[in-house]
């Protein structure tokens, strides 16, 4: 079964300084019927002024991915990281029992758009850490490139979760394609992040996304003038 989460139907707010959009229930925008998805907690699309941002506030309990899209995410934290983050970059920041960090445009003249994902560690009170890696973009190009996996299994240039959670990413050109099997037992998380795809079919946009649960297969495509790029989250 795959359940639409069309991106129109996504949680909207404009703050002049950023244009966010939440998949799921976060800060001012609260839906009981959509507070995440297995493990999966936030996803949010977020557009940023050139020179603005988050400042310094609190987050445990939660393992919080950047990805870049478009332009730089200053980060700067209280376990003393400070780094810049681009496109074709990933970081991982596991709050554990707490940490405190600003997030801004690291810019001052160009936007910055990039997806903030949370997602909540199968362990409390763990202690925070940092991961930051750089991978060429040939490597999602016609194919799944797995950026998150579990602590246990992730290997050089893959972000280690504390949680039973993979992340892959792809693009695909027009008529590009490219399949996924689910293990069984398991539940995917798909999200459209640019350009258009379809999926078993199912024609998906920017910003659309959908629960994947009792499927066996997932067959990618890219559609319309671009192709697009798009996530696949694979949860227990």
């Amino acid at each position: 079964m795959i359940t639409l989460r069309r991106a129109e139907e996504r949680g909207h707010g404009n703050h002049g300084w950023l244009n966010s959009y939440h998949t799921f229930s976060f800060a001012d925008y609260y839906d009981p019927k959509q507070m995440g998805f297995r493990a999966l907690r936030v996803l949010n699309d977020d557009r940023v002024a050139a020179g603005m941002g988050f400042g310094a506030h609190g987050h445990r309990d939660m393992e919080i991915i950047s990805y870049v899209l478009e332009g730089k995410v200053a980060h700067k934290d209280s376990t003393g990281e400070n780094a810049v983050l681009g496109a074709n970059e990933v970081q991982l920041m596991s709050a554990g029992t707490g940490v405190i960090h600003s997030e801004f445009n690291g810019s001052p003249t160009e936007p910055t758009h990039f997806l903030q994902i949370w997602i909540v560690p199968s362990e409390e009170d763990l202690r925070p850490s940092y991961q930051q890696f750089a991978y060429d973009p040939t490597e999602k190009h016609g194919k799944l490139r797995l950026m998150v996996a579990p602590a246990n299994e992730a290997k050089a240039g893959v972000a280690k979760v504390h949680q039973d959670a993979r992340v892959y990413a792809a693009v695909l050109t027009p008529g590009e394609t490219l399949d996924y099997a689910i293990p069984e037992g398991r539940h995917a998380w798909i999200h459209c992040a640019e350009g258009n795809i379809a999926v078993n079919g199912i024609a998906f946009k920017e910003g659309d996304g959908a629960a994947v649960s009792d499927e066996k297969a997932l067959s990618f495509a890219g559609t319309g003038d671009t192709g697009g790029e798009f996530l696949v989250f694979d949860l227990a």
